[in-house]
């Protein structure tokens, strides 16, 4: 299936590993001109070159260091990635998790820095880019959230907050700029194979007295299909709204979950 992106310019935040690194790949599997960016250095390193082996040129894929929490950091990162690899017609923002914890926990220290991380950071990425979209009449923003959208999770108190304002924005902005052929939307994973799916569940588990694995175990029981997601899975669905044949889906918050939300 042609999903008519070849040579488009995809920006892909917190890239260096998980679903960002999984999303990065398939772009360039697409054709796509693919920015990756990430604030540790050296797990950039080995995610270019791996993004480089799905390519269709080496020179398609770079990588950037970045400060998410930073604004002038990402003013930067917009303005290199423009000069290198040409308008960016696809943003993918994607951030860390905050820490896991319950209201009590939750200082105002950690709310402003879960705020810049996960809220501040699609913001600013978004103003940084819309302009060039607008420019050429097409675009496509897809935020990597949470499925905390329609169902919180016990003991991520500051992810539940913060997210939820972004899926806000995001569906506001979808109707503001659905006349320059821009889509937004959001997708929201359940628990899936990642550094962070880990760090939760050990937070769990030491909090219950048993293994990591036994808490993963646990987790995957609860899902219908039996286990968490491999970061491929949402990673296909946001190259697909990342795609032409998208074009008529925004403002949509979408669950990659195996079935676990209750939710219709």
């Amino acid at each position: 299936m042609d999903l008519g992106i070849k040579d488009r310019t995809a920006l892909v935040a917190a890239s260096a590993n998980g679903l960002g690194l999984a999303t990065a790949i398939r772009l360039a599997m697409e054709g796509c001109k693919v920015a990756i960016c990430d604030l540790d250095k050296d797990s950039l390193s080995g995610a270019e070159l791996e993004v480089k082996k799905h390519a269709l040129t080496e020179n398609h894929v770079r990588s950037y260091q970045v400060d998410l929490r930073d604004n002038e950091s990402i003013t930067g990162l917009i303005k290199s990635v423009s000069e290198d690899l040409g308008t960016i017609s696809i943003l993918i923002n994607n951030s860390g998790g905050p820490p896991p914890g319950p209201f009590d926990s939750a200082t105002d220290d950690k709310w402003e820095s879960a705020f810049e991380l996960v809220f501040l950071s699609a913001v600013r990425l978004i103003r940084a880019s819309l302009p060039g979209m607008k420019e050429q009449n097409w675009g496509r923003i897809i935020n990597f959230t949470s499925k905390t959208l329609t169902e919180p999770v016990p003991n991520l108190m500051l992810s539940n907050g913060v997210r939820l304002a972004v899926g806000g924005m995001a569906k506001t902005l979808s109707n503001e700029i659905a006349e320059y052929g821009v889509t937004v939307n959001n997708i929201c994973p359940g628990p899936t194979s990642t550094d962070r799916a880990i760090q939760l569940a050990g937070a769990r588990a030491e909090k219950k007295g048993i293994s990591v694995d036994e808490e993963l175990a646990i987790t995957a029981s609860k899902i219908p299909v039996g286990r968490l997601a491999e970061p491929d899975e949402p990673a296909a669905l946001a190259v697909f709204l990342a795609s032409d044949l998208a074009r008529y889906i925004t403002g949509r918050s979408i669950l990659v979950d195996g079935g676990a939300v209750g939710a219709l």
